[in-house]
């Protein structure tokens, strides 16, 4: 079972610069979607089908042109759970799940830490956002949640650590939810396959940032612990440039 994250920054923009394309040659069952920035309606269903993807959800924010979340699938769920029930949150379109028979996956977008105002959103969401995913994995404990979590974990995470140490994204606060996070029982897959440093999913517009791989490593696959012994594979795809963003990679059997 390969599953793909991708942080896409507006679903149509990627679709011009290749991205079903791209996405058939990747050929992933299920691949995970954040920052669609579009209703289902404004986006060419006809060619994610035709793609291989007759089962795609979507979780679109209230505000047009913003944030939301999707799931495309070669296999169809049992159940699909649109948001967390948290009333800001899903007014903001961040968090879509699929339950299929043995294990479920969550497209998750966590909110960045832009002002003040938006960094305290941001740590409310982070708290209320691991309340509902500690009482989740009771009911289900094979449980997938990738996504762009909009923080870097670790000083190996980012290409610049001391001077982002007060930035959002890297600060001490951010780190050390992601850190409860894991320790809460899930695993960073990623982590668990490669410790090499230089290792990105997000790169800044400006300065060549890409092209210098001064990046940050903010898109996860995070697997519960139940499903350690299943994992195979877990990698990056910076060669994919539909985004500022790259694709993530899980394997799991």
């Amino acid at each position: 079972m390969r599953i793909i994250s991708y942080n896409v920054n507006g679903i149509r923009a990627a679709f011009n610069k290749g991205f079903i394309e791209w996405l058939t040659q990747a050929n992933p069952d299920i691949i995970c979607l954040q920052e669609t920035k579009a209703m289902k309606e404004q986006v060419a269903i006809d060619e994610i089908e035709a793609a291989g993807y007759p089962y795609h959800y979507w979780f679109s924010a209230q505000k047009k042109g913003y944030s939301g979340v999707a799931i495309f699938s070669k296999h169809e769920p049992k159940n699909v759970v649109y948001g967390t029930g948290i009333d800001y949150m899903d007014a903001e379109g961040r968090n879509i799940r699929l339950d299929f028979e043995d294990f479920s996956v969550m497209s998750l977008y966590l909110p960045s830490g832009t002002n003040i105002a938006r960094l305290e959103h941001k740590f409310q969401y982070m708290d209320d956002f691991y309340d509902y995913i500690s009482e989740l994995k009771k009911e289900i404990p094979n449980l997938i949640i990738c996504g762009d979590y909009n923080i870097c974990h670790e000083a190996i995470d980012i290409h610049d650590p001391i001077r982002n140490a007060k930035v959002s994204g890297f600060l001490p606060q951010e780190r050390e939810w992601l850190g409860k996070f894991i320790d809460n029982g899930f695993i960073d897959t990623f982590r668990h396959f490669n410790k090499e440093p230089h290792n990105y999913s997000w790169w800044s517009y400006r300065a060549n940032a890409r092209n210098n791989n001064k990046g940050w490593r903010i898109d996860y696959a995070m697997v519960s612990d139940a499903m350690k012994d299943r994992l195979t594979r877990a990698v990056i795809l910076p060669e994919a440039k539909h985004s500022d963003h790259c694709p993530i990679v899980l394997e799991f059997e």
